[in-house]
């Protein structure tokens, strides 16, 4: 799924592209097909600038390989945190196999380690034959947490929300346009309705909130210590919070297409759901089998054909309502 968002007056398209929209594992097969079994991996792009991606999972691989050899990547990541489903592409991205590519990568460091070496301890023999020192191109690390900063031309906001271990959310402006990110966020184990002050800060008033909704109620009920959260409890969020639009996000592995679609109706049916988002609630889809949405205003979504990447970086062209749906 592609999202194009338009400012207000002006300016340059803000893209929204999902190649990894799974937690815990991915979960590739034919039941999934169309919203995809890729881990965690968003990527944020406005024509002209270097792009940033949202964690590295085993979507990245996939982005990867819609660049071409012949010009040397150069973008930013933002890694909520270090668990396998959220940086296990990173040794996969292809460009990072070329000379003259670059990555900054942004994310919370832990106790006694900071970023690059926990990348480190992961990326080595024997769990891994390729160190970051193997890599052609050029990784570096910053260490965040409860801080703001700009990446490019766009402001970044990080607080830490509650999950299991050290967990930041993100929020990013660019293009007069706000997307909050939290990827992973543990519900109130009691199943409360309470929203960390961080959470509320990283989501208000956003255009655009992806946000955790791995478990149905039932499913909470036997897991509330795992670190995530209910579709209901994503829903009361972001009316918490004011958003103009909803991506559910972090689909459990045993969730197939059917459950999605379910699951997605039901989110929209929930009373807390009704006049909240100006584009309503939408469950995300990676690349492959999307829509493409402009948002102008107050105005209805425009959507297009869905088509898998091809070899060529994606176009950031807006698509042409009259193309066909």
């Amino acid at each position: 799924m592609s999202l194009g968002f338009l400012p207000e007056e002006g300016g340059a398209l803000l893209n929204v592209t999902f190649y990894g929209v799974r937690g815990s594992t991915p979960c590739p097969c034919a039941a999934n097909q169309r919203y995809g079994g890729n881990t965690a991996c968003v990527v944020l792009e406005v024509p002209g600038a270097e792009p940033i991606v949202l964690d590295l999972g085993t979507g990245l691989r996939f982005w990867g390989e819609t660049f071409p050899p012949d010009q040397p990547f150069q973008g930013s990541a933002l890694v909520t945190h270090l668990h396998w489903d959220h940086v296990q592409g990173l040794p996969f991205f292809t460009p990072l196999h070329r000379d003259g590519a670059r990555l900054a990568i942004y994310g919370p460091s832990e106790p006694g380690l900071d970023l690059e070496g926990a990348f480190g301890t992961f990326m080595c023999p024997p769990y891994f034959p390729v160190g970051i020192a193997d890599l052609a191109g050029d990784v570096t690390f910053h260490d965040v947490v409860d801080t703001e900063f700009a990446v490019g031309e766009a402001k970044v906001m990080a607080r830490q929300v509650p999950h299991v271990g050290l967990t930041n959310g993100y929020r990013i402006e660019w293009e007069g346009r706000s997307v909050a990110y939290v990827s992973d966020h543990q519900q109130p184990r009691d199943g409360g309705l309470e929203v960390a002050d961080a959470v509320l800060e990283l989501c208000a008033g956003a255009d655009l909130v992806i946000h955790d909704s791995q478990y149905t109620l039932d499913e909470f009920s036997e897991k509330a210590h795992w670190g995530h959260c209910t579709l209901d409890y994503a829903v009361h969020v972001a009316a918490e919070a004011g958003v103009r639009r909803l991506v559910l996000f972090h689909h459990d592995p045993t969730h197939d297409d059917a459950a999605l679609d379910e699951l997605t109706a039901y989110a929209r049916s929930l009373p807390a759901a009704a006049g909240l988002f100006v584009q309503g609630v939408q469950v995300a889809r990676q690349r492959g089998s999307h829509r493409l949405a402009r948002l102008a205003g107050h105005g209805p979504p425009v959507t297009s054909v869905a088509r898998r990447p091809s070899r060529s970086r994606p176009s950031a062209r807006p698509p042409d309502p009259g193309e066909p749906p």
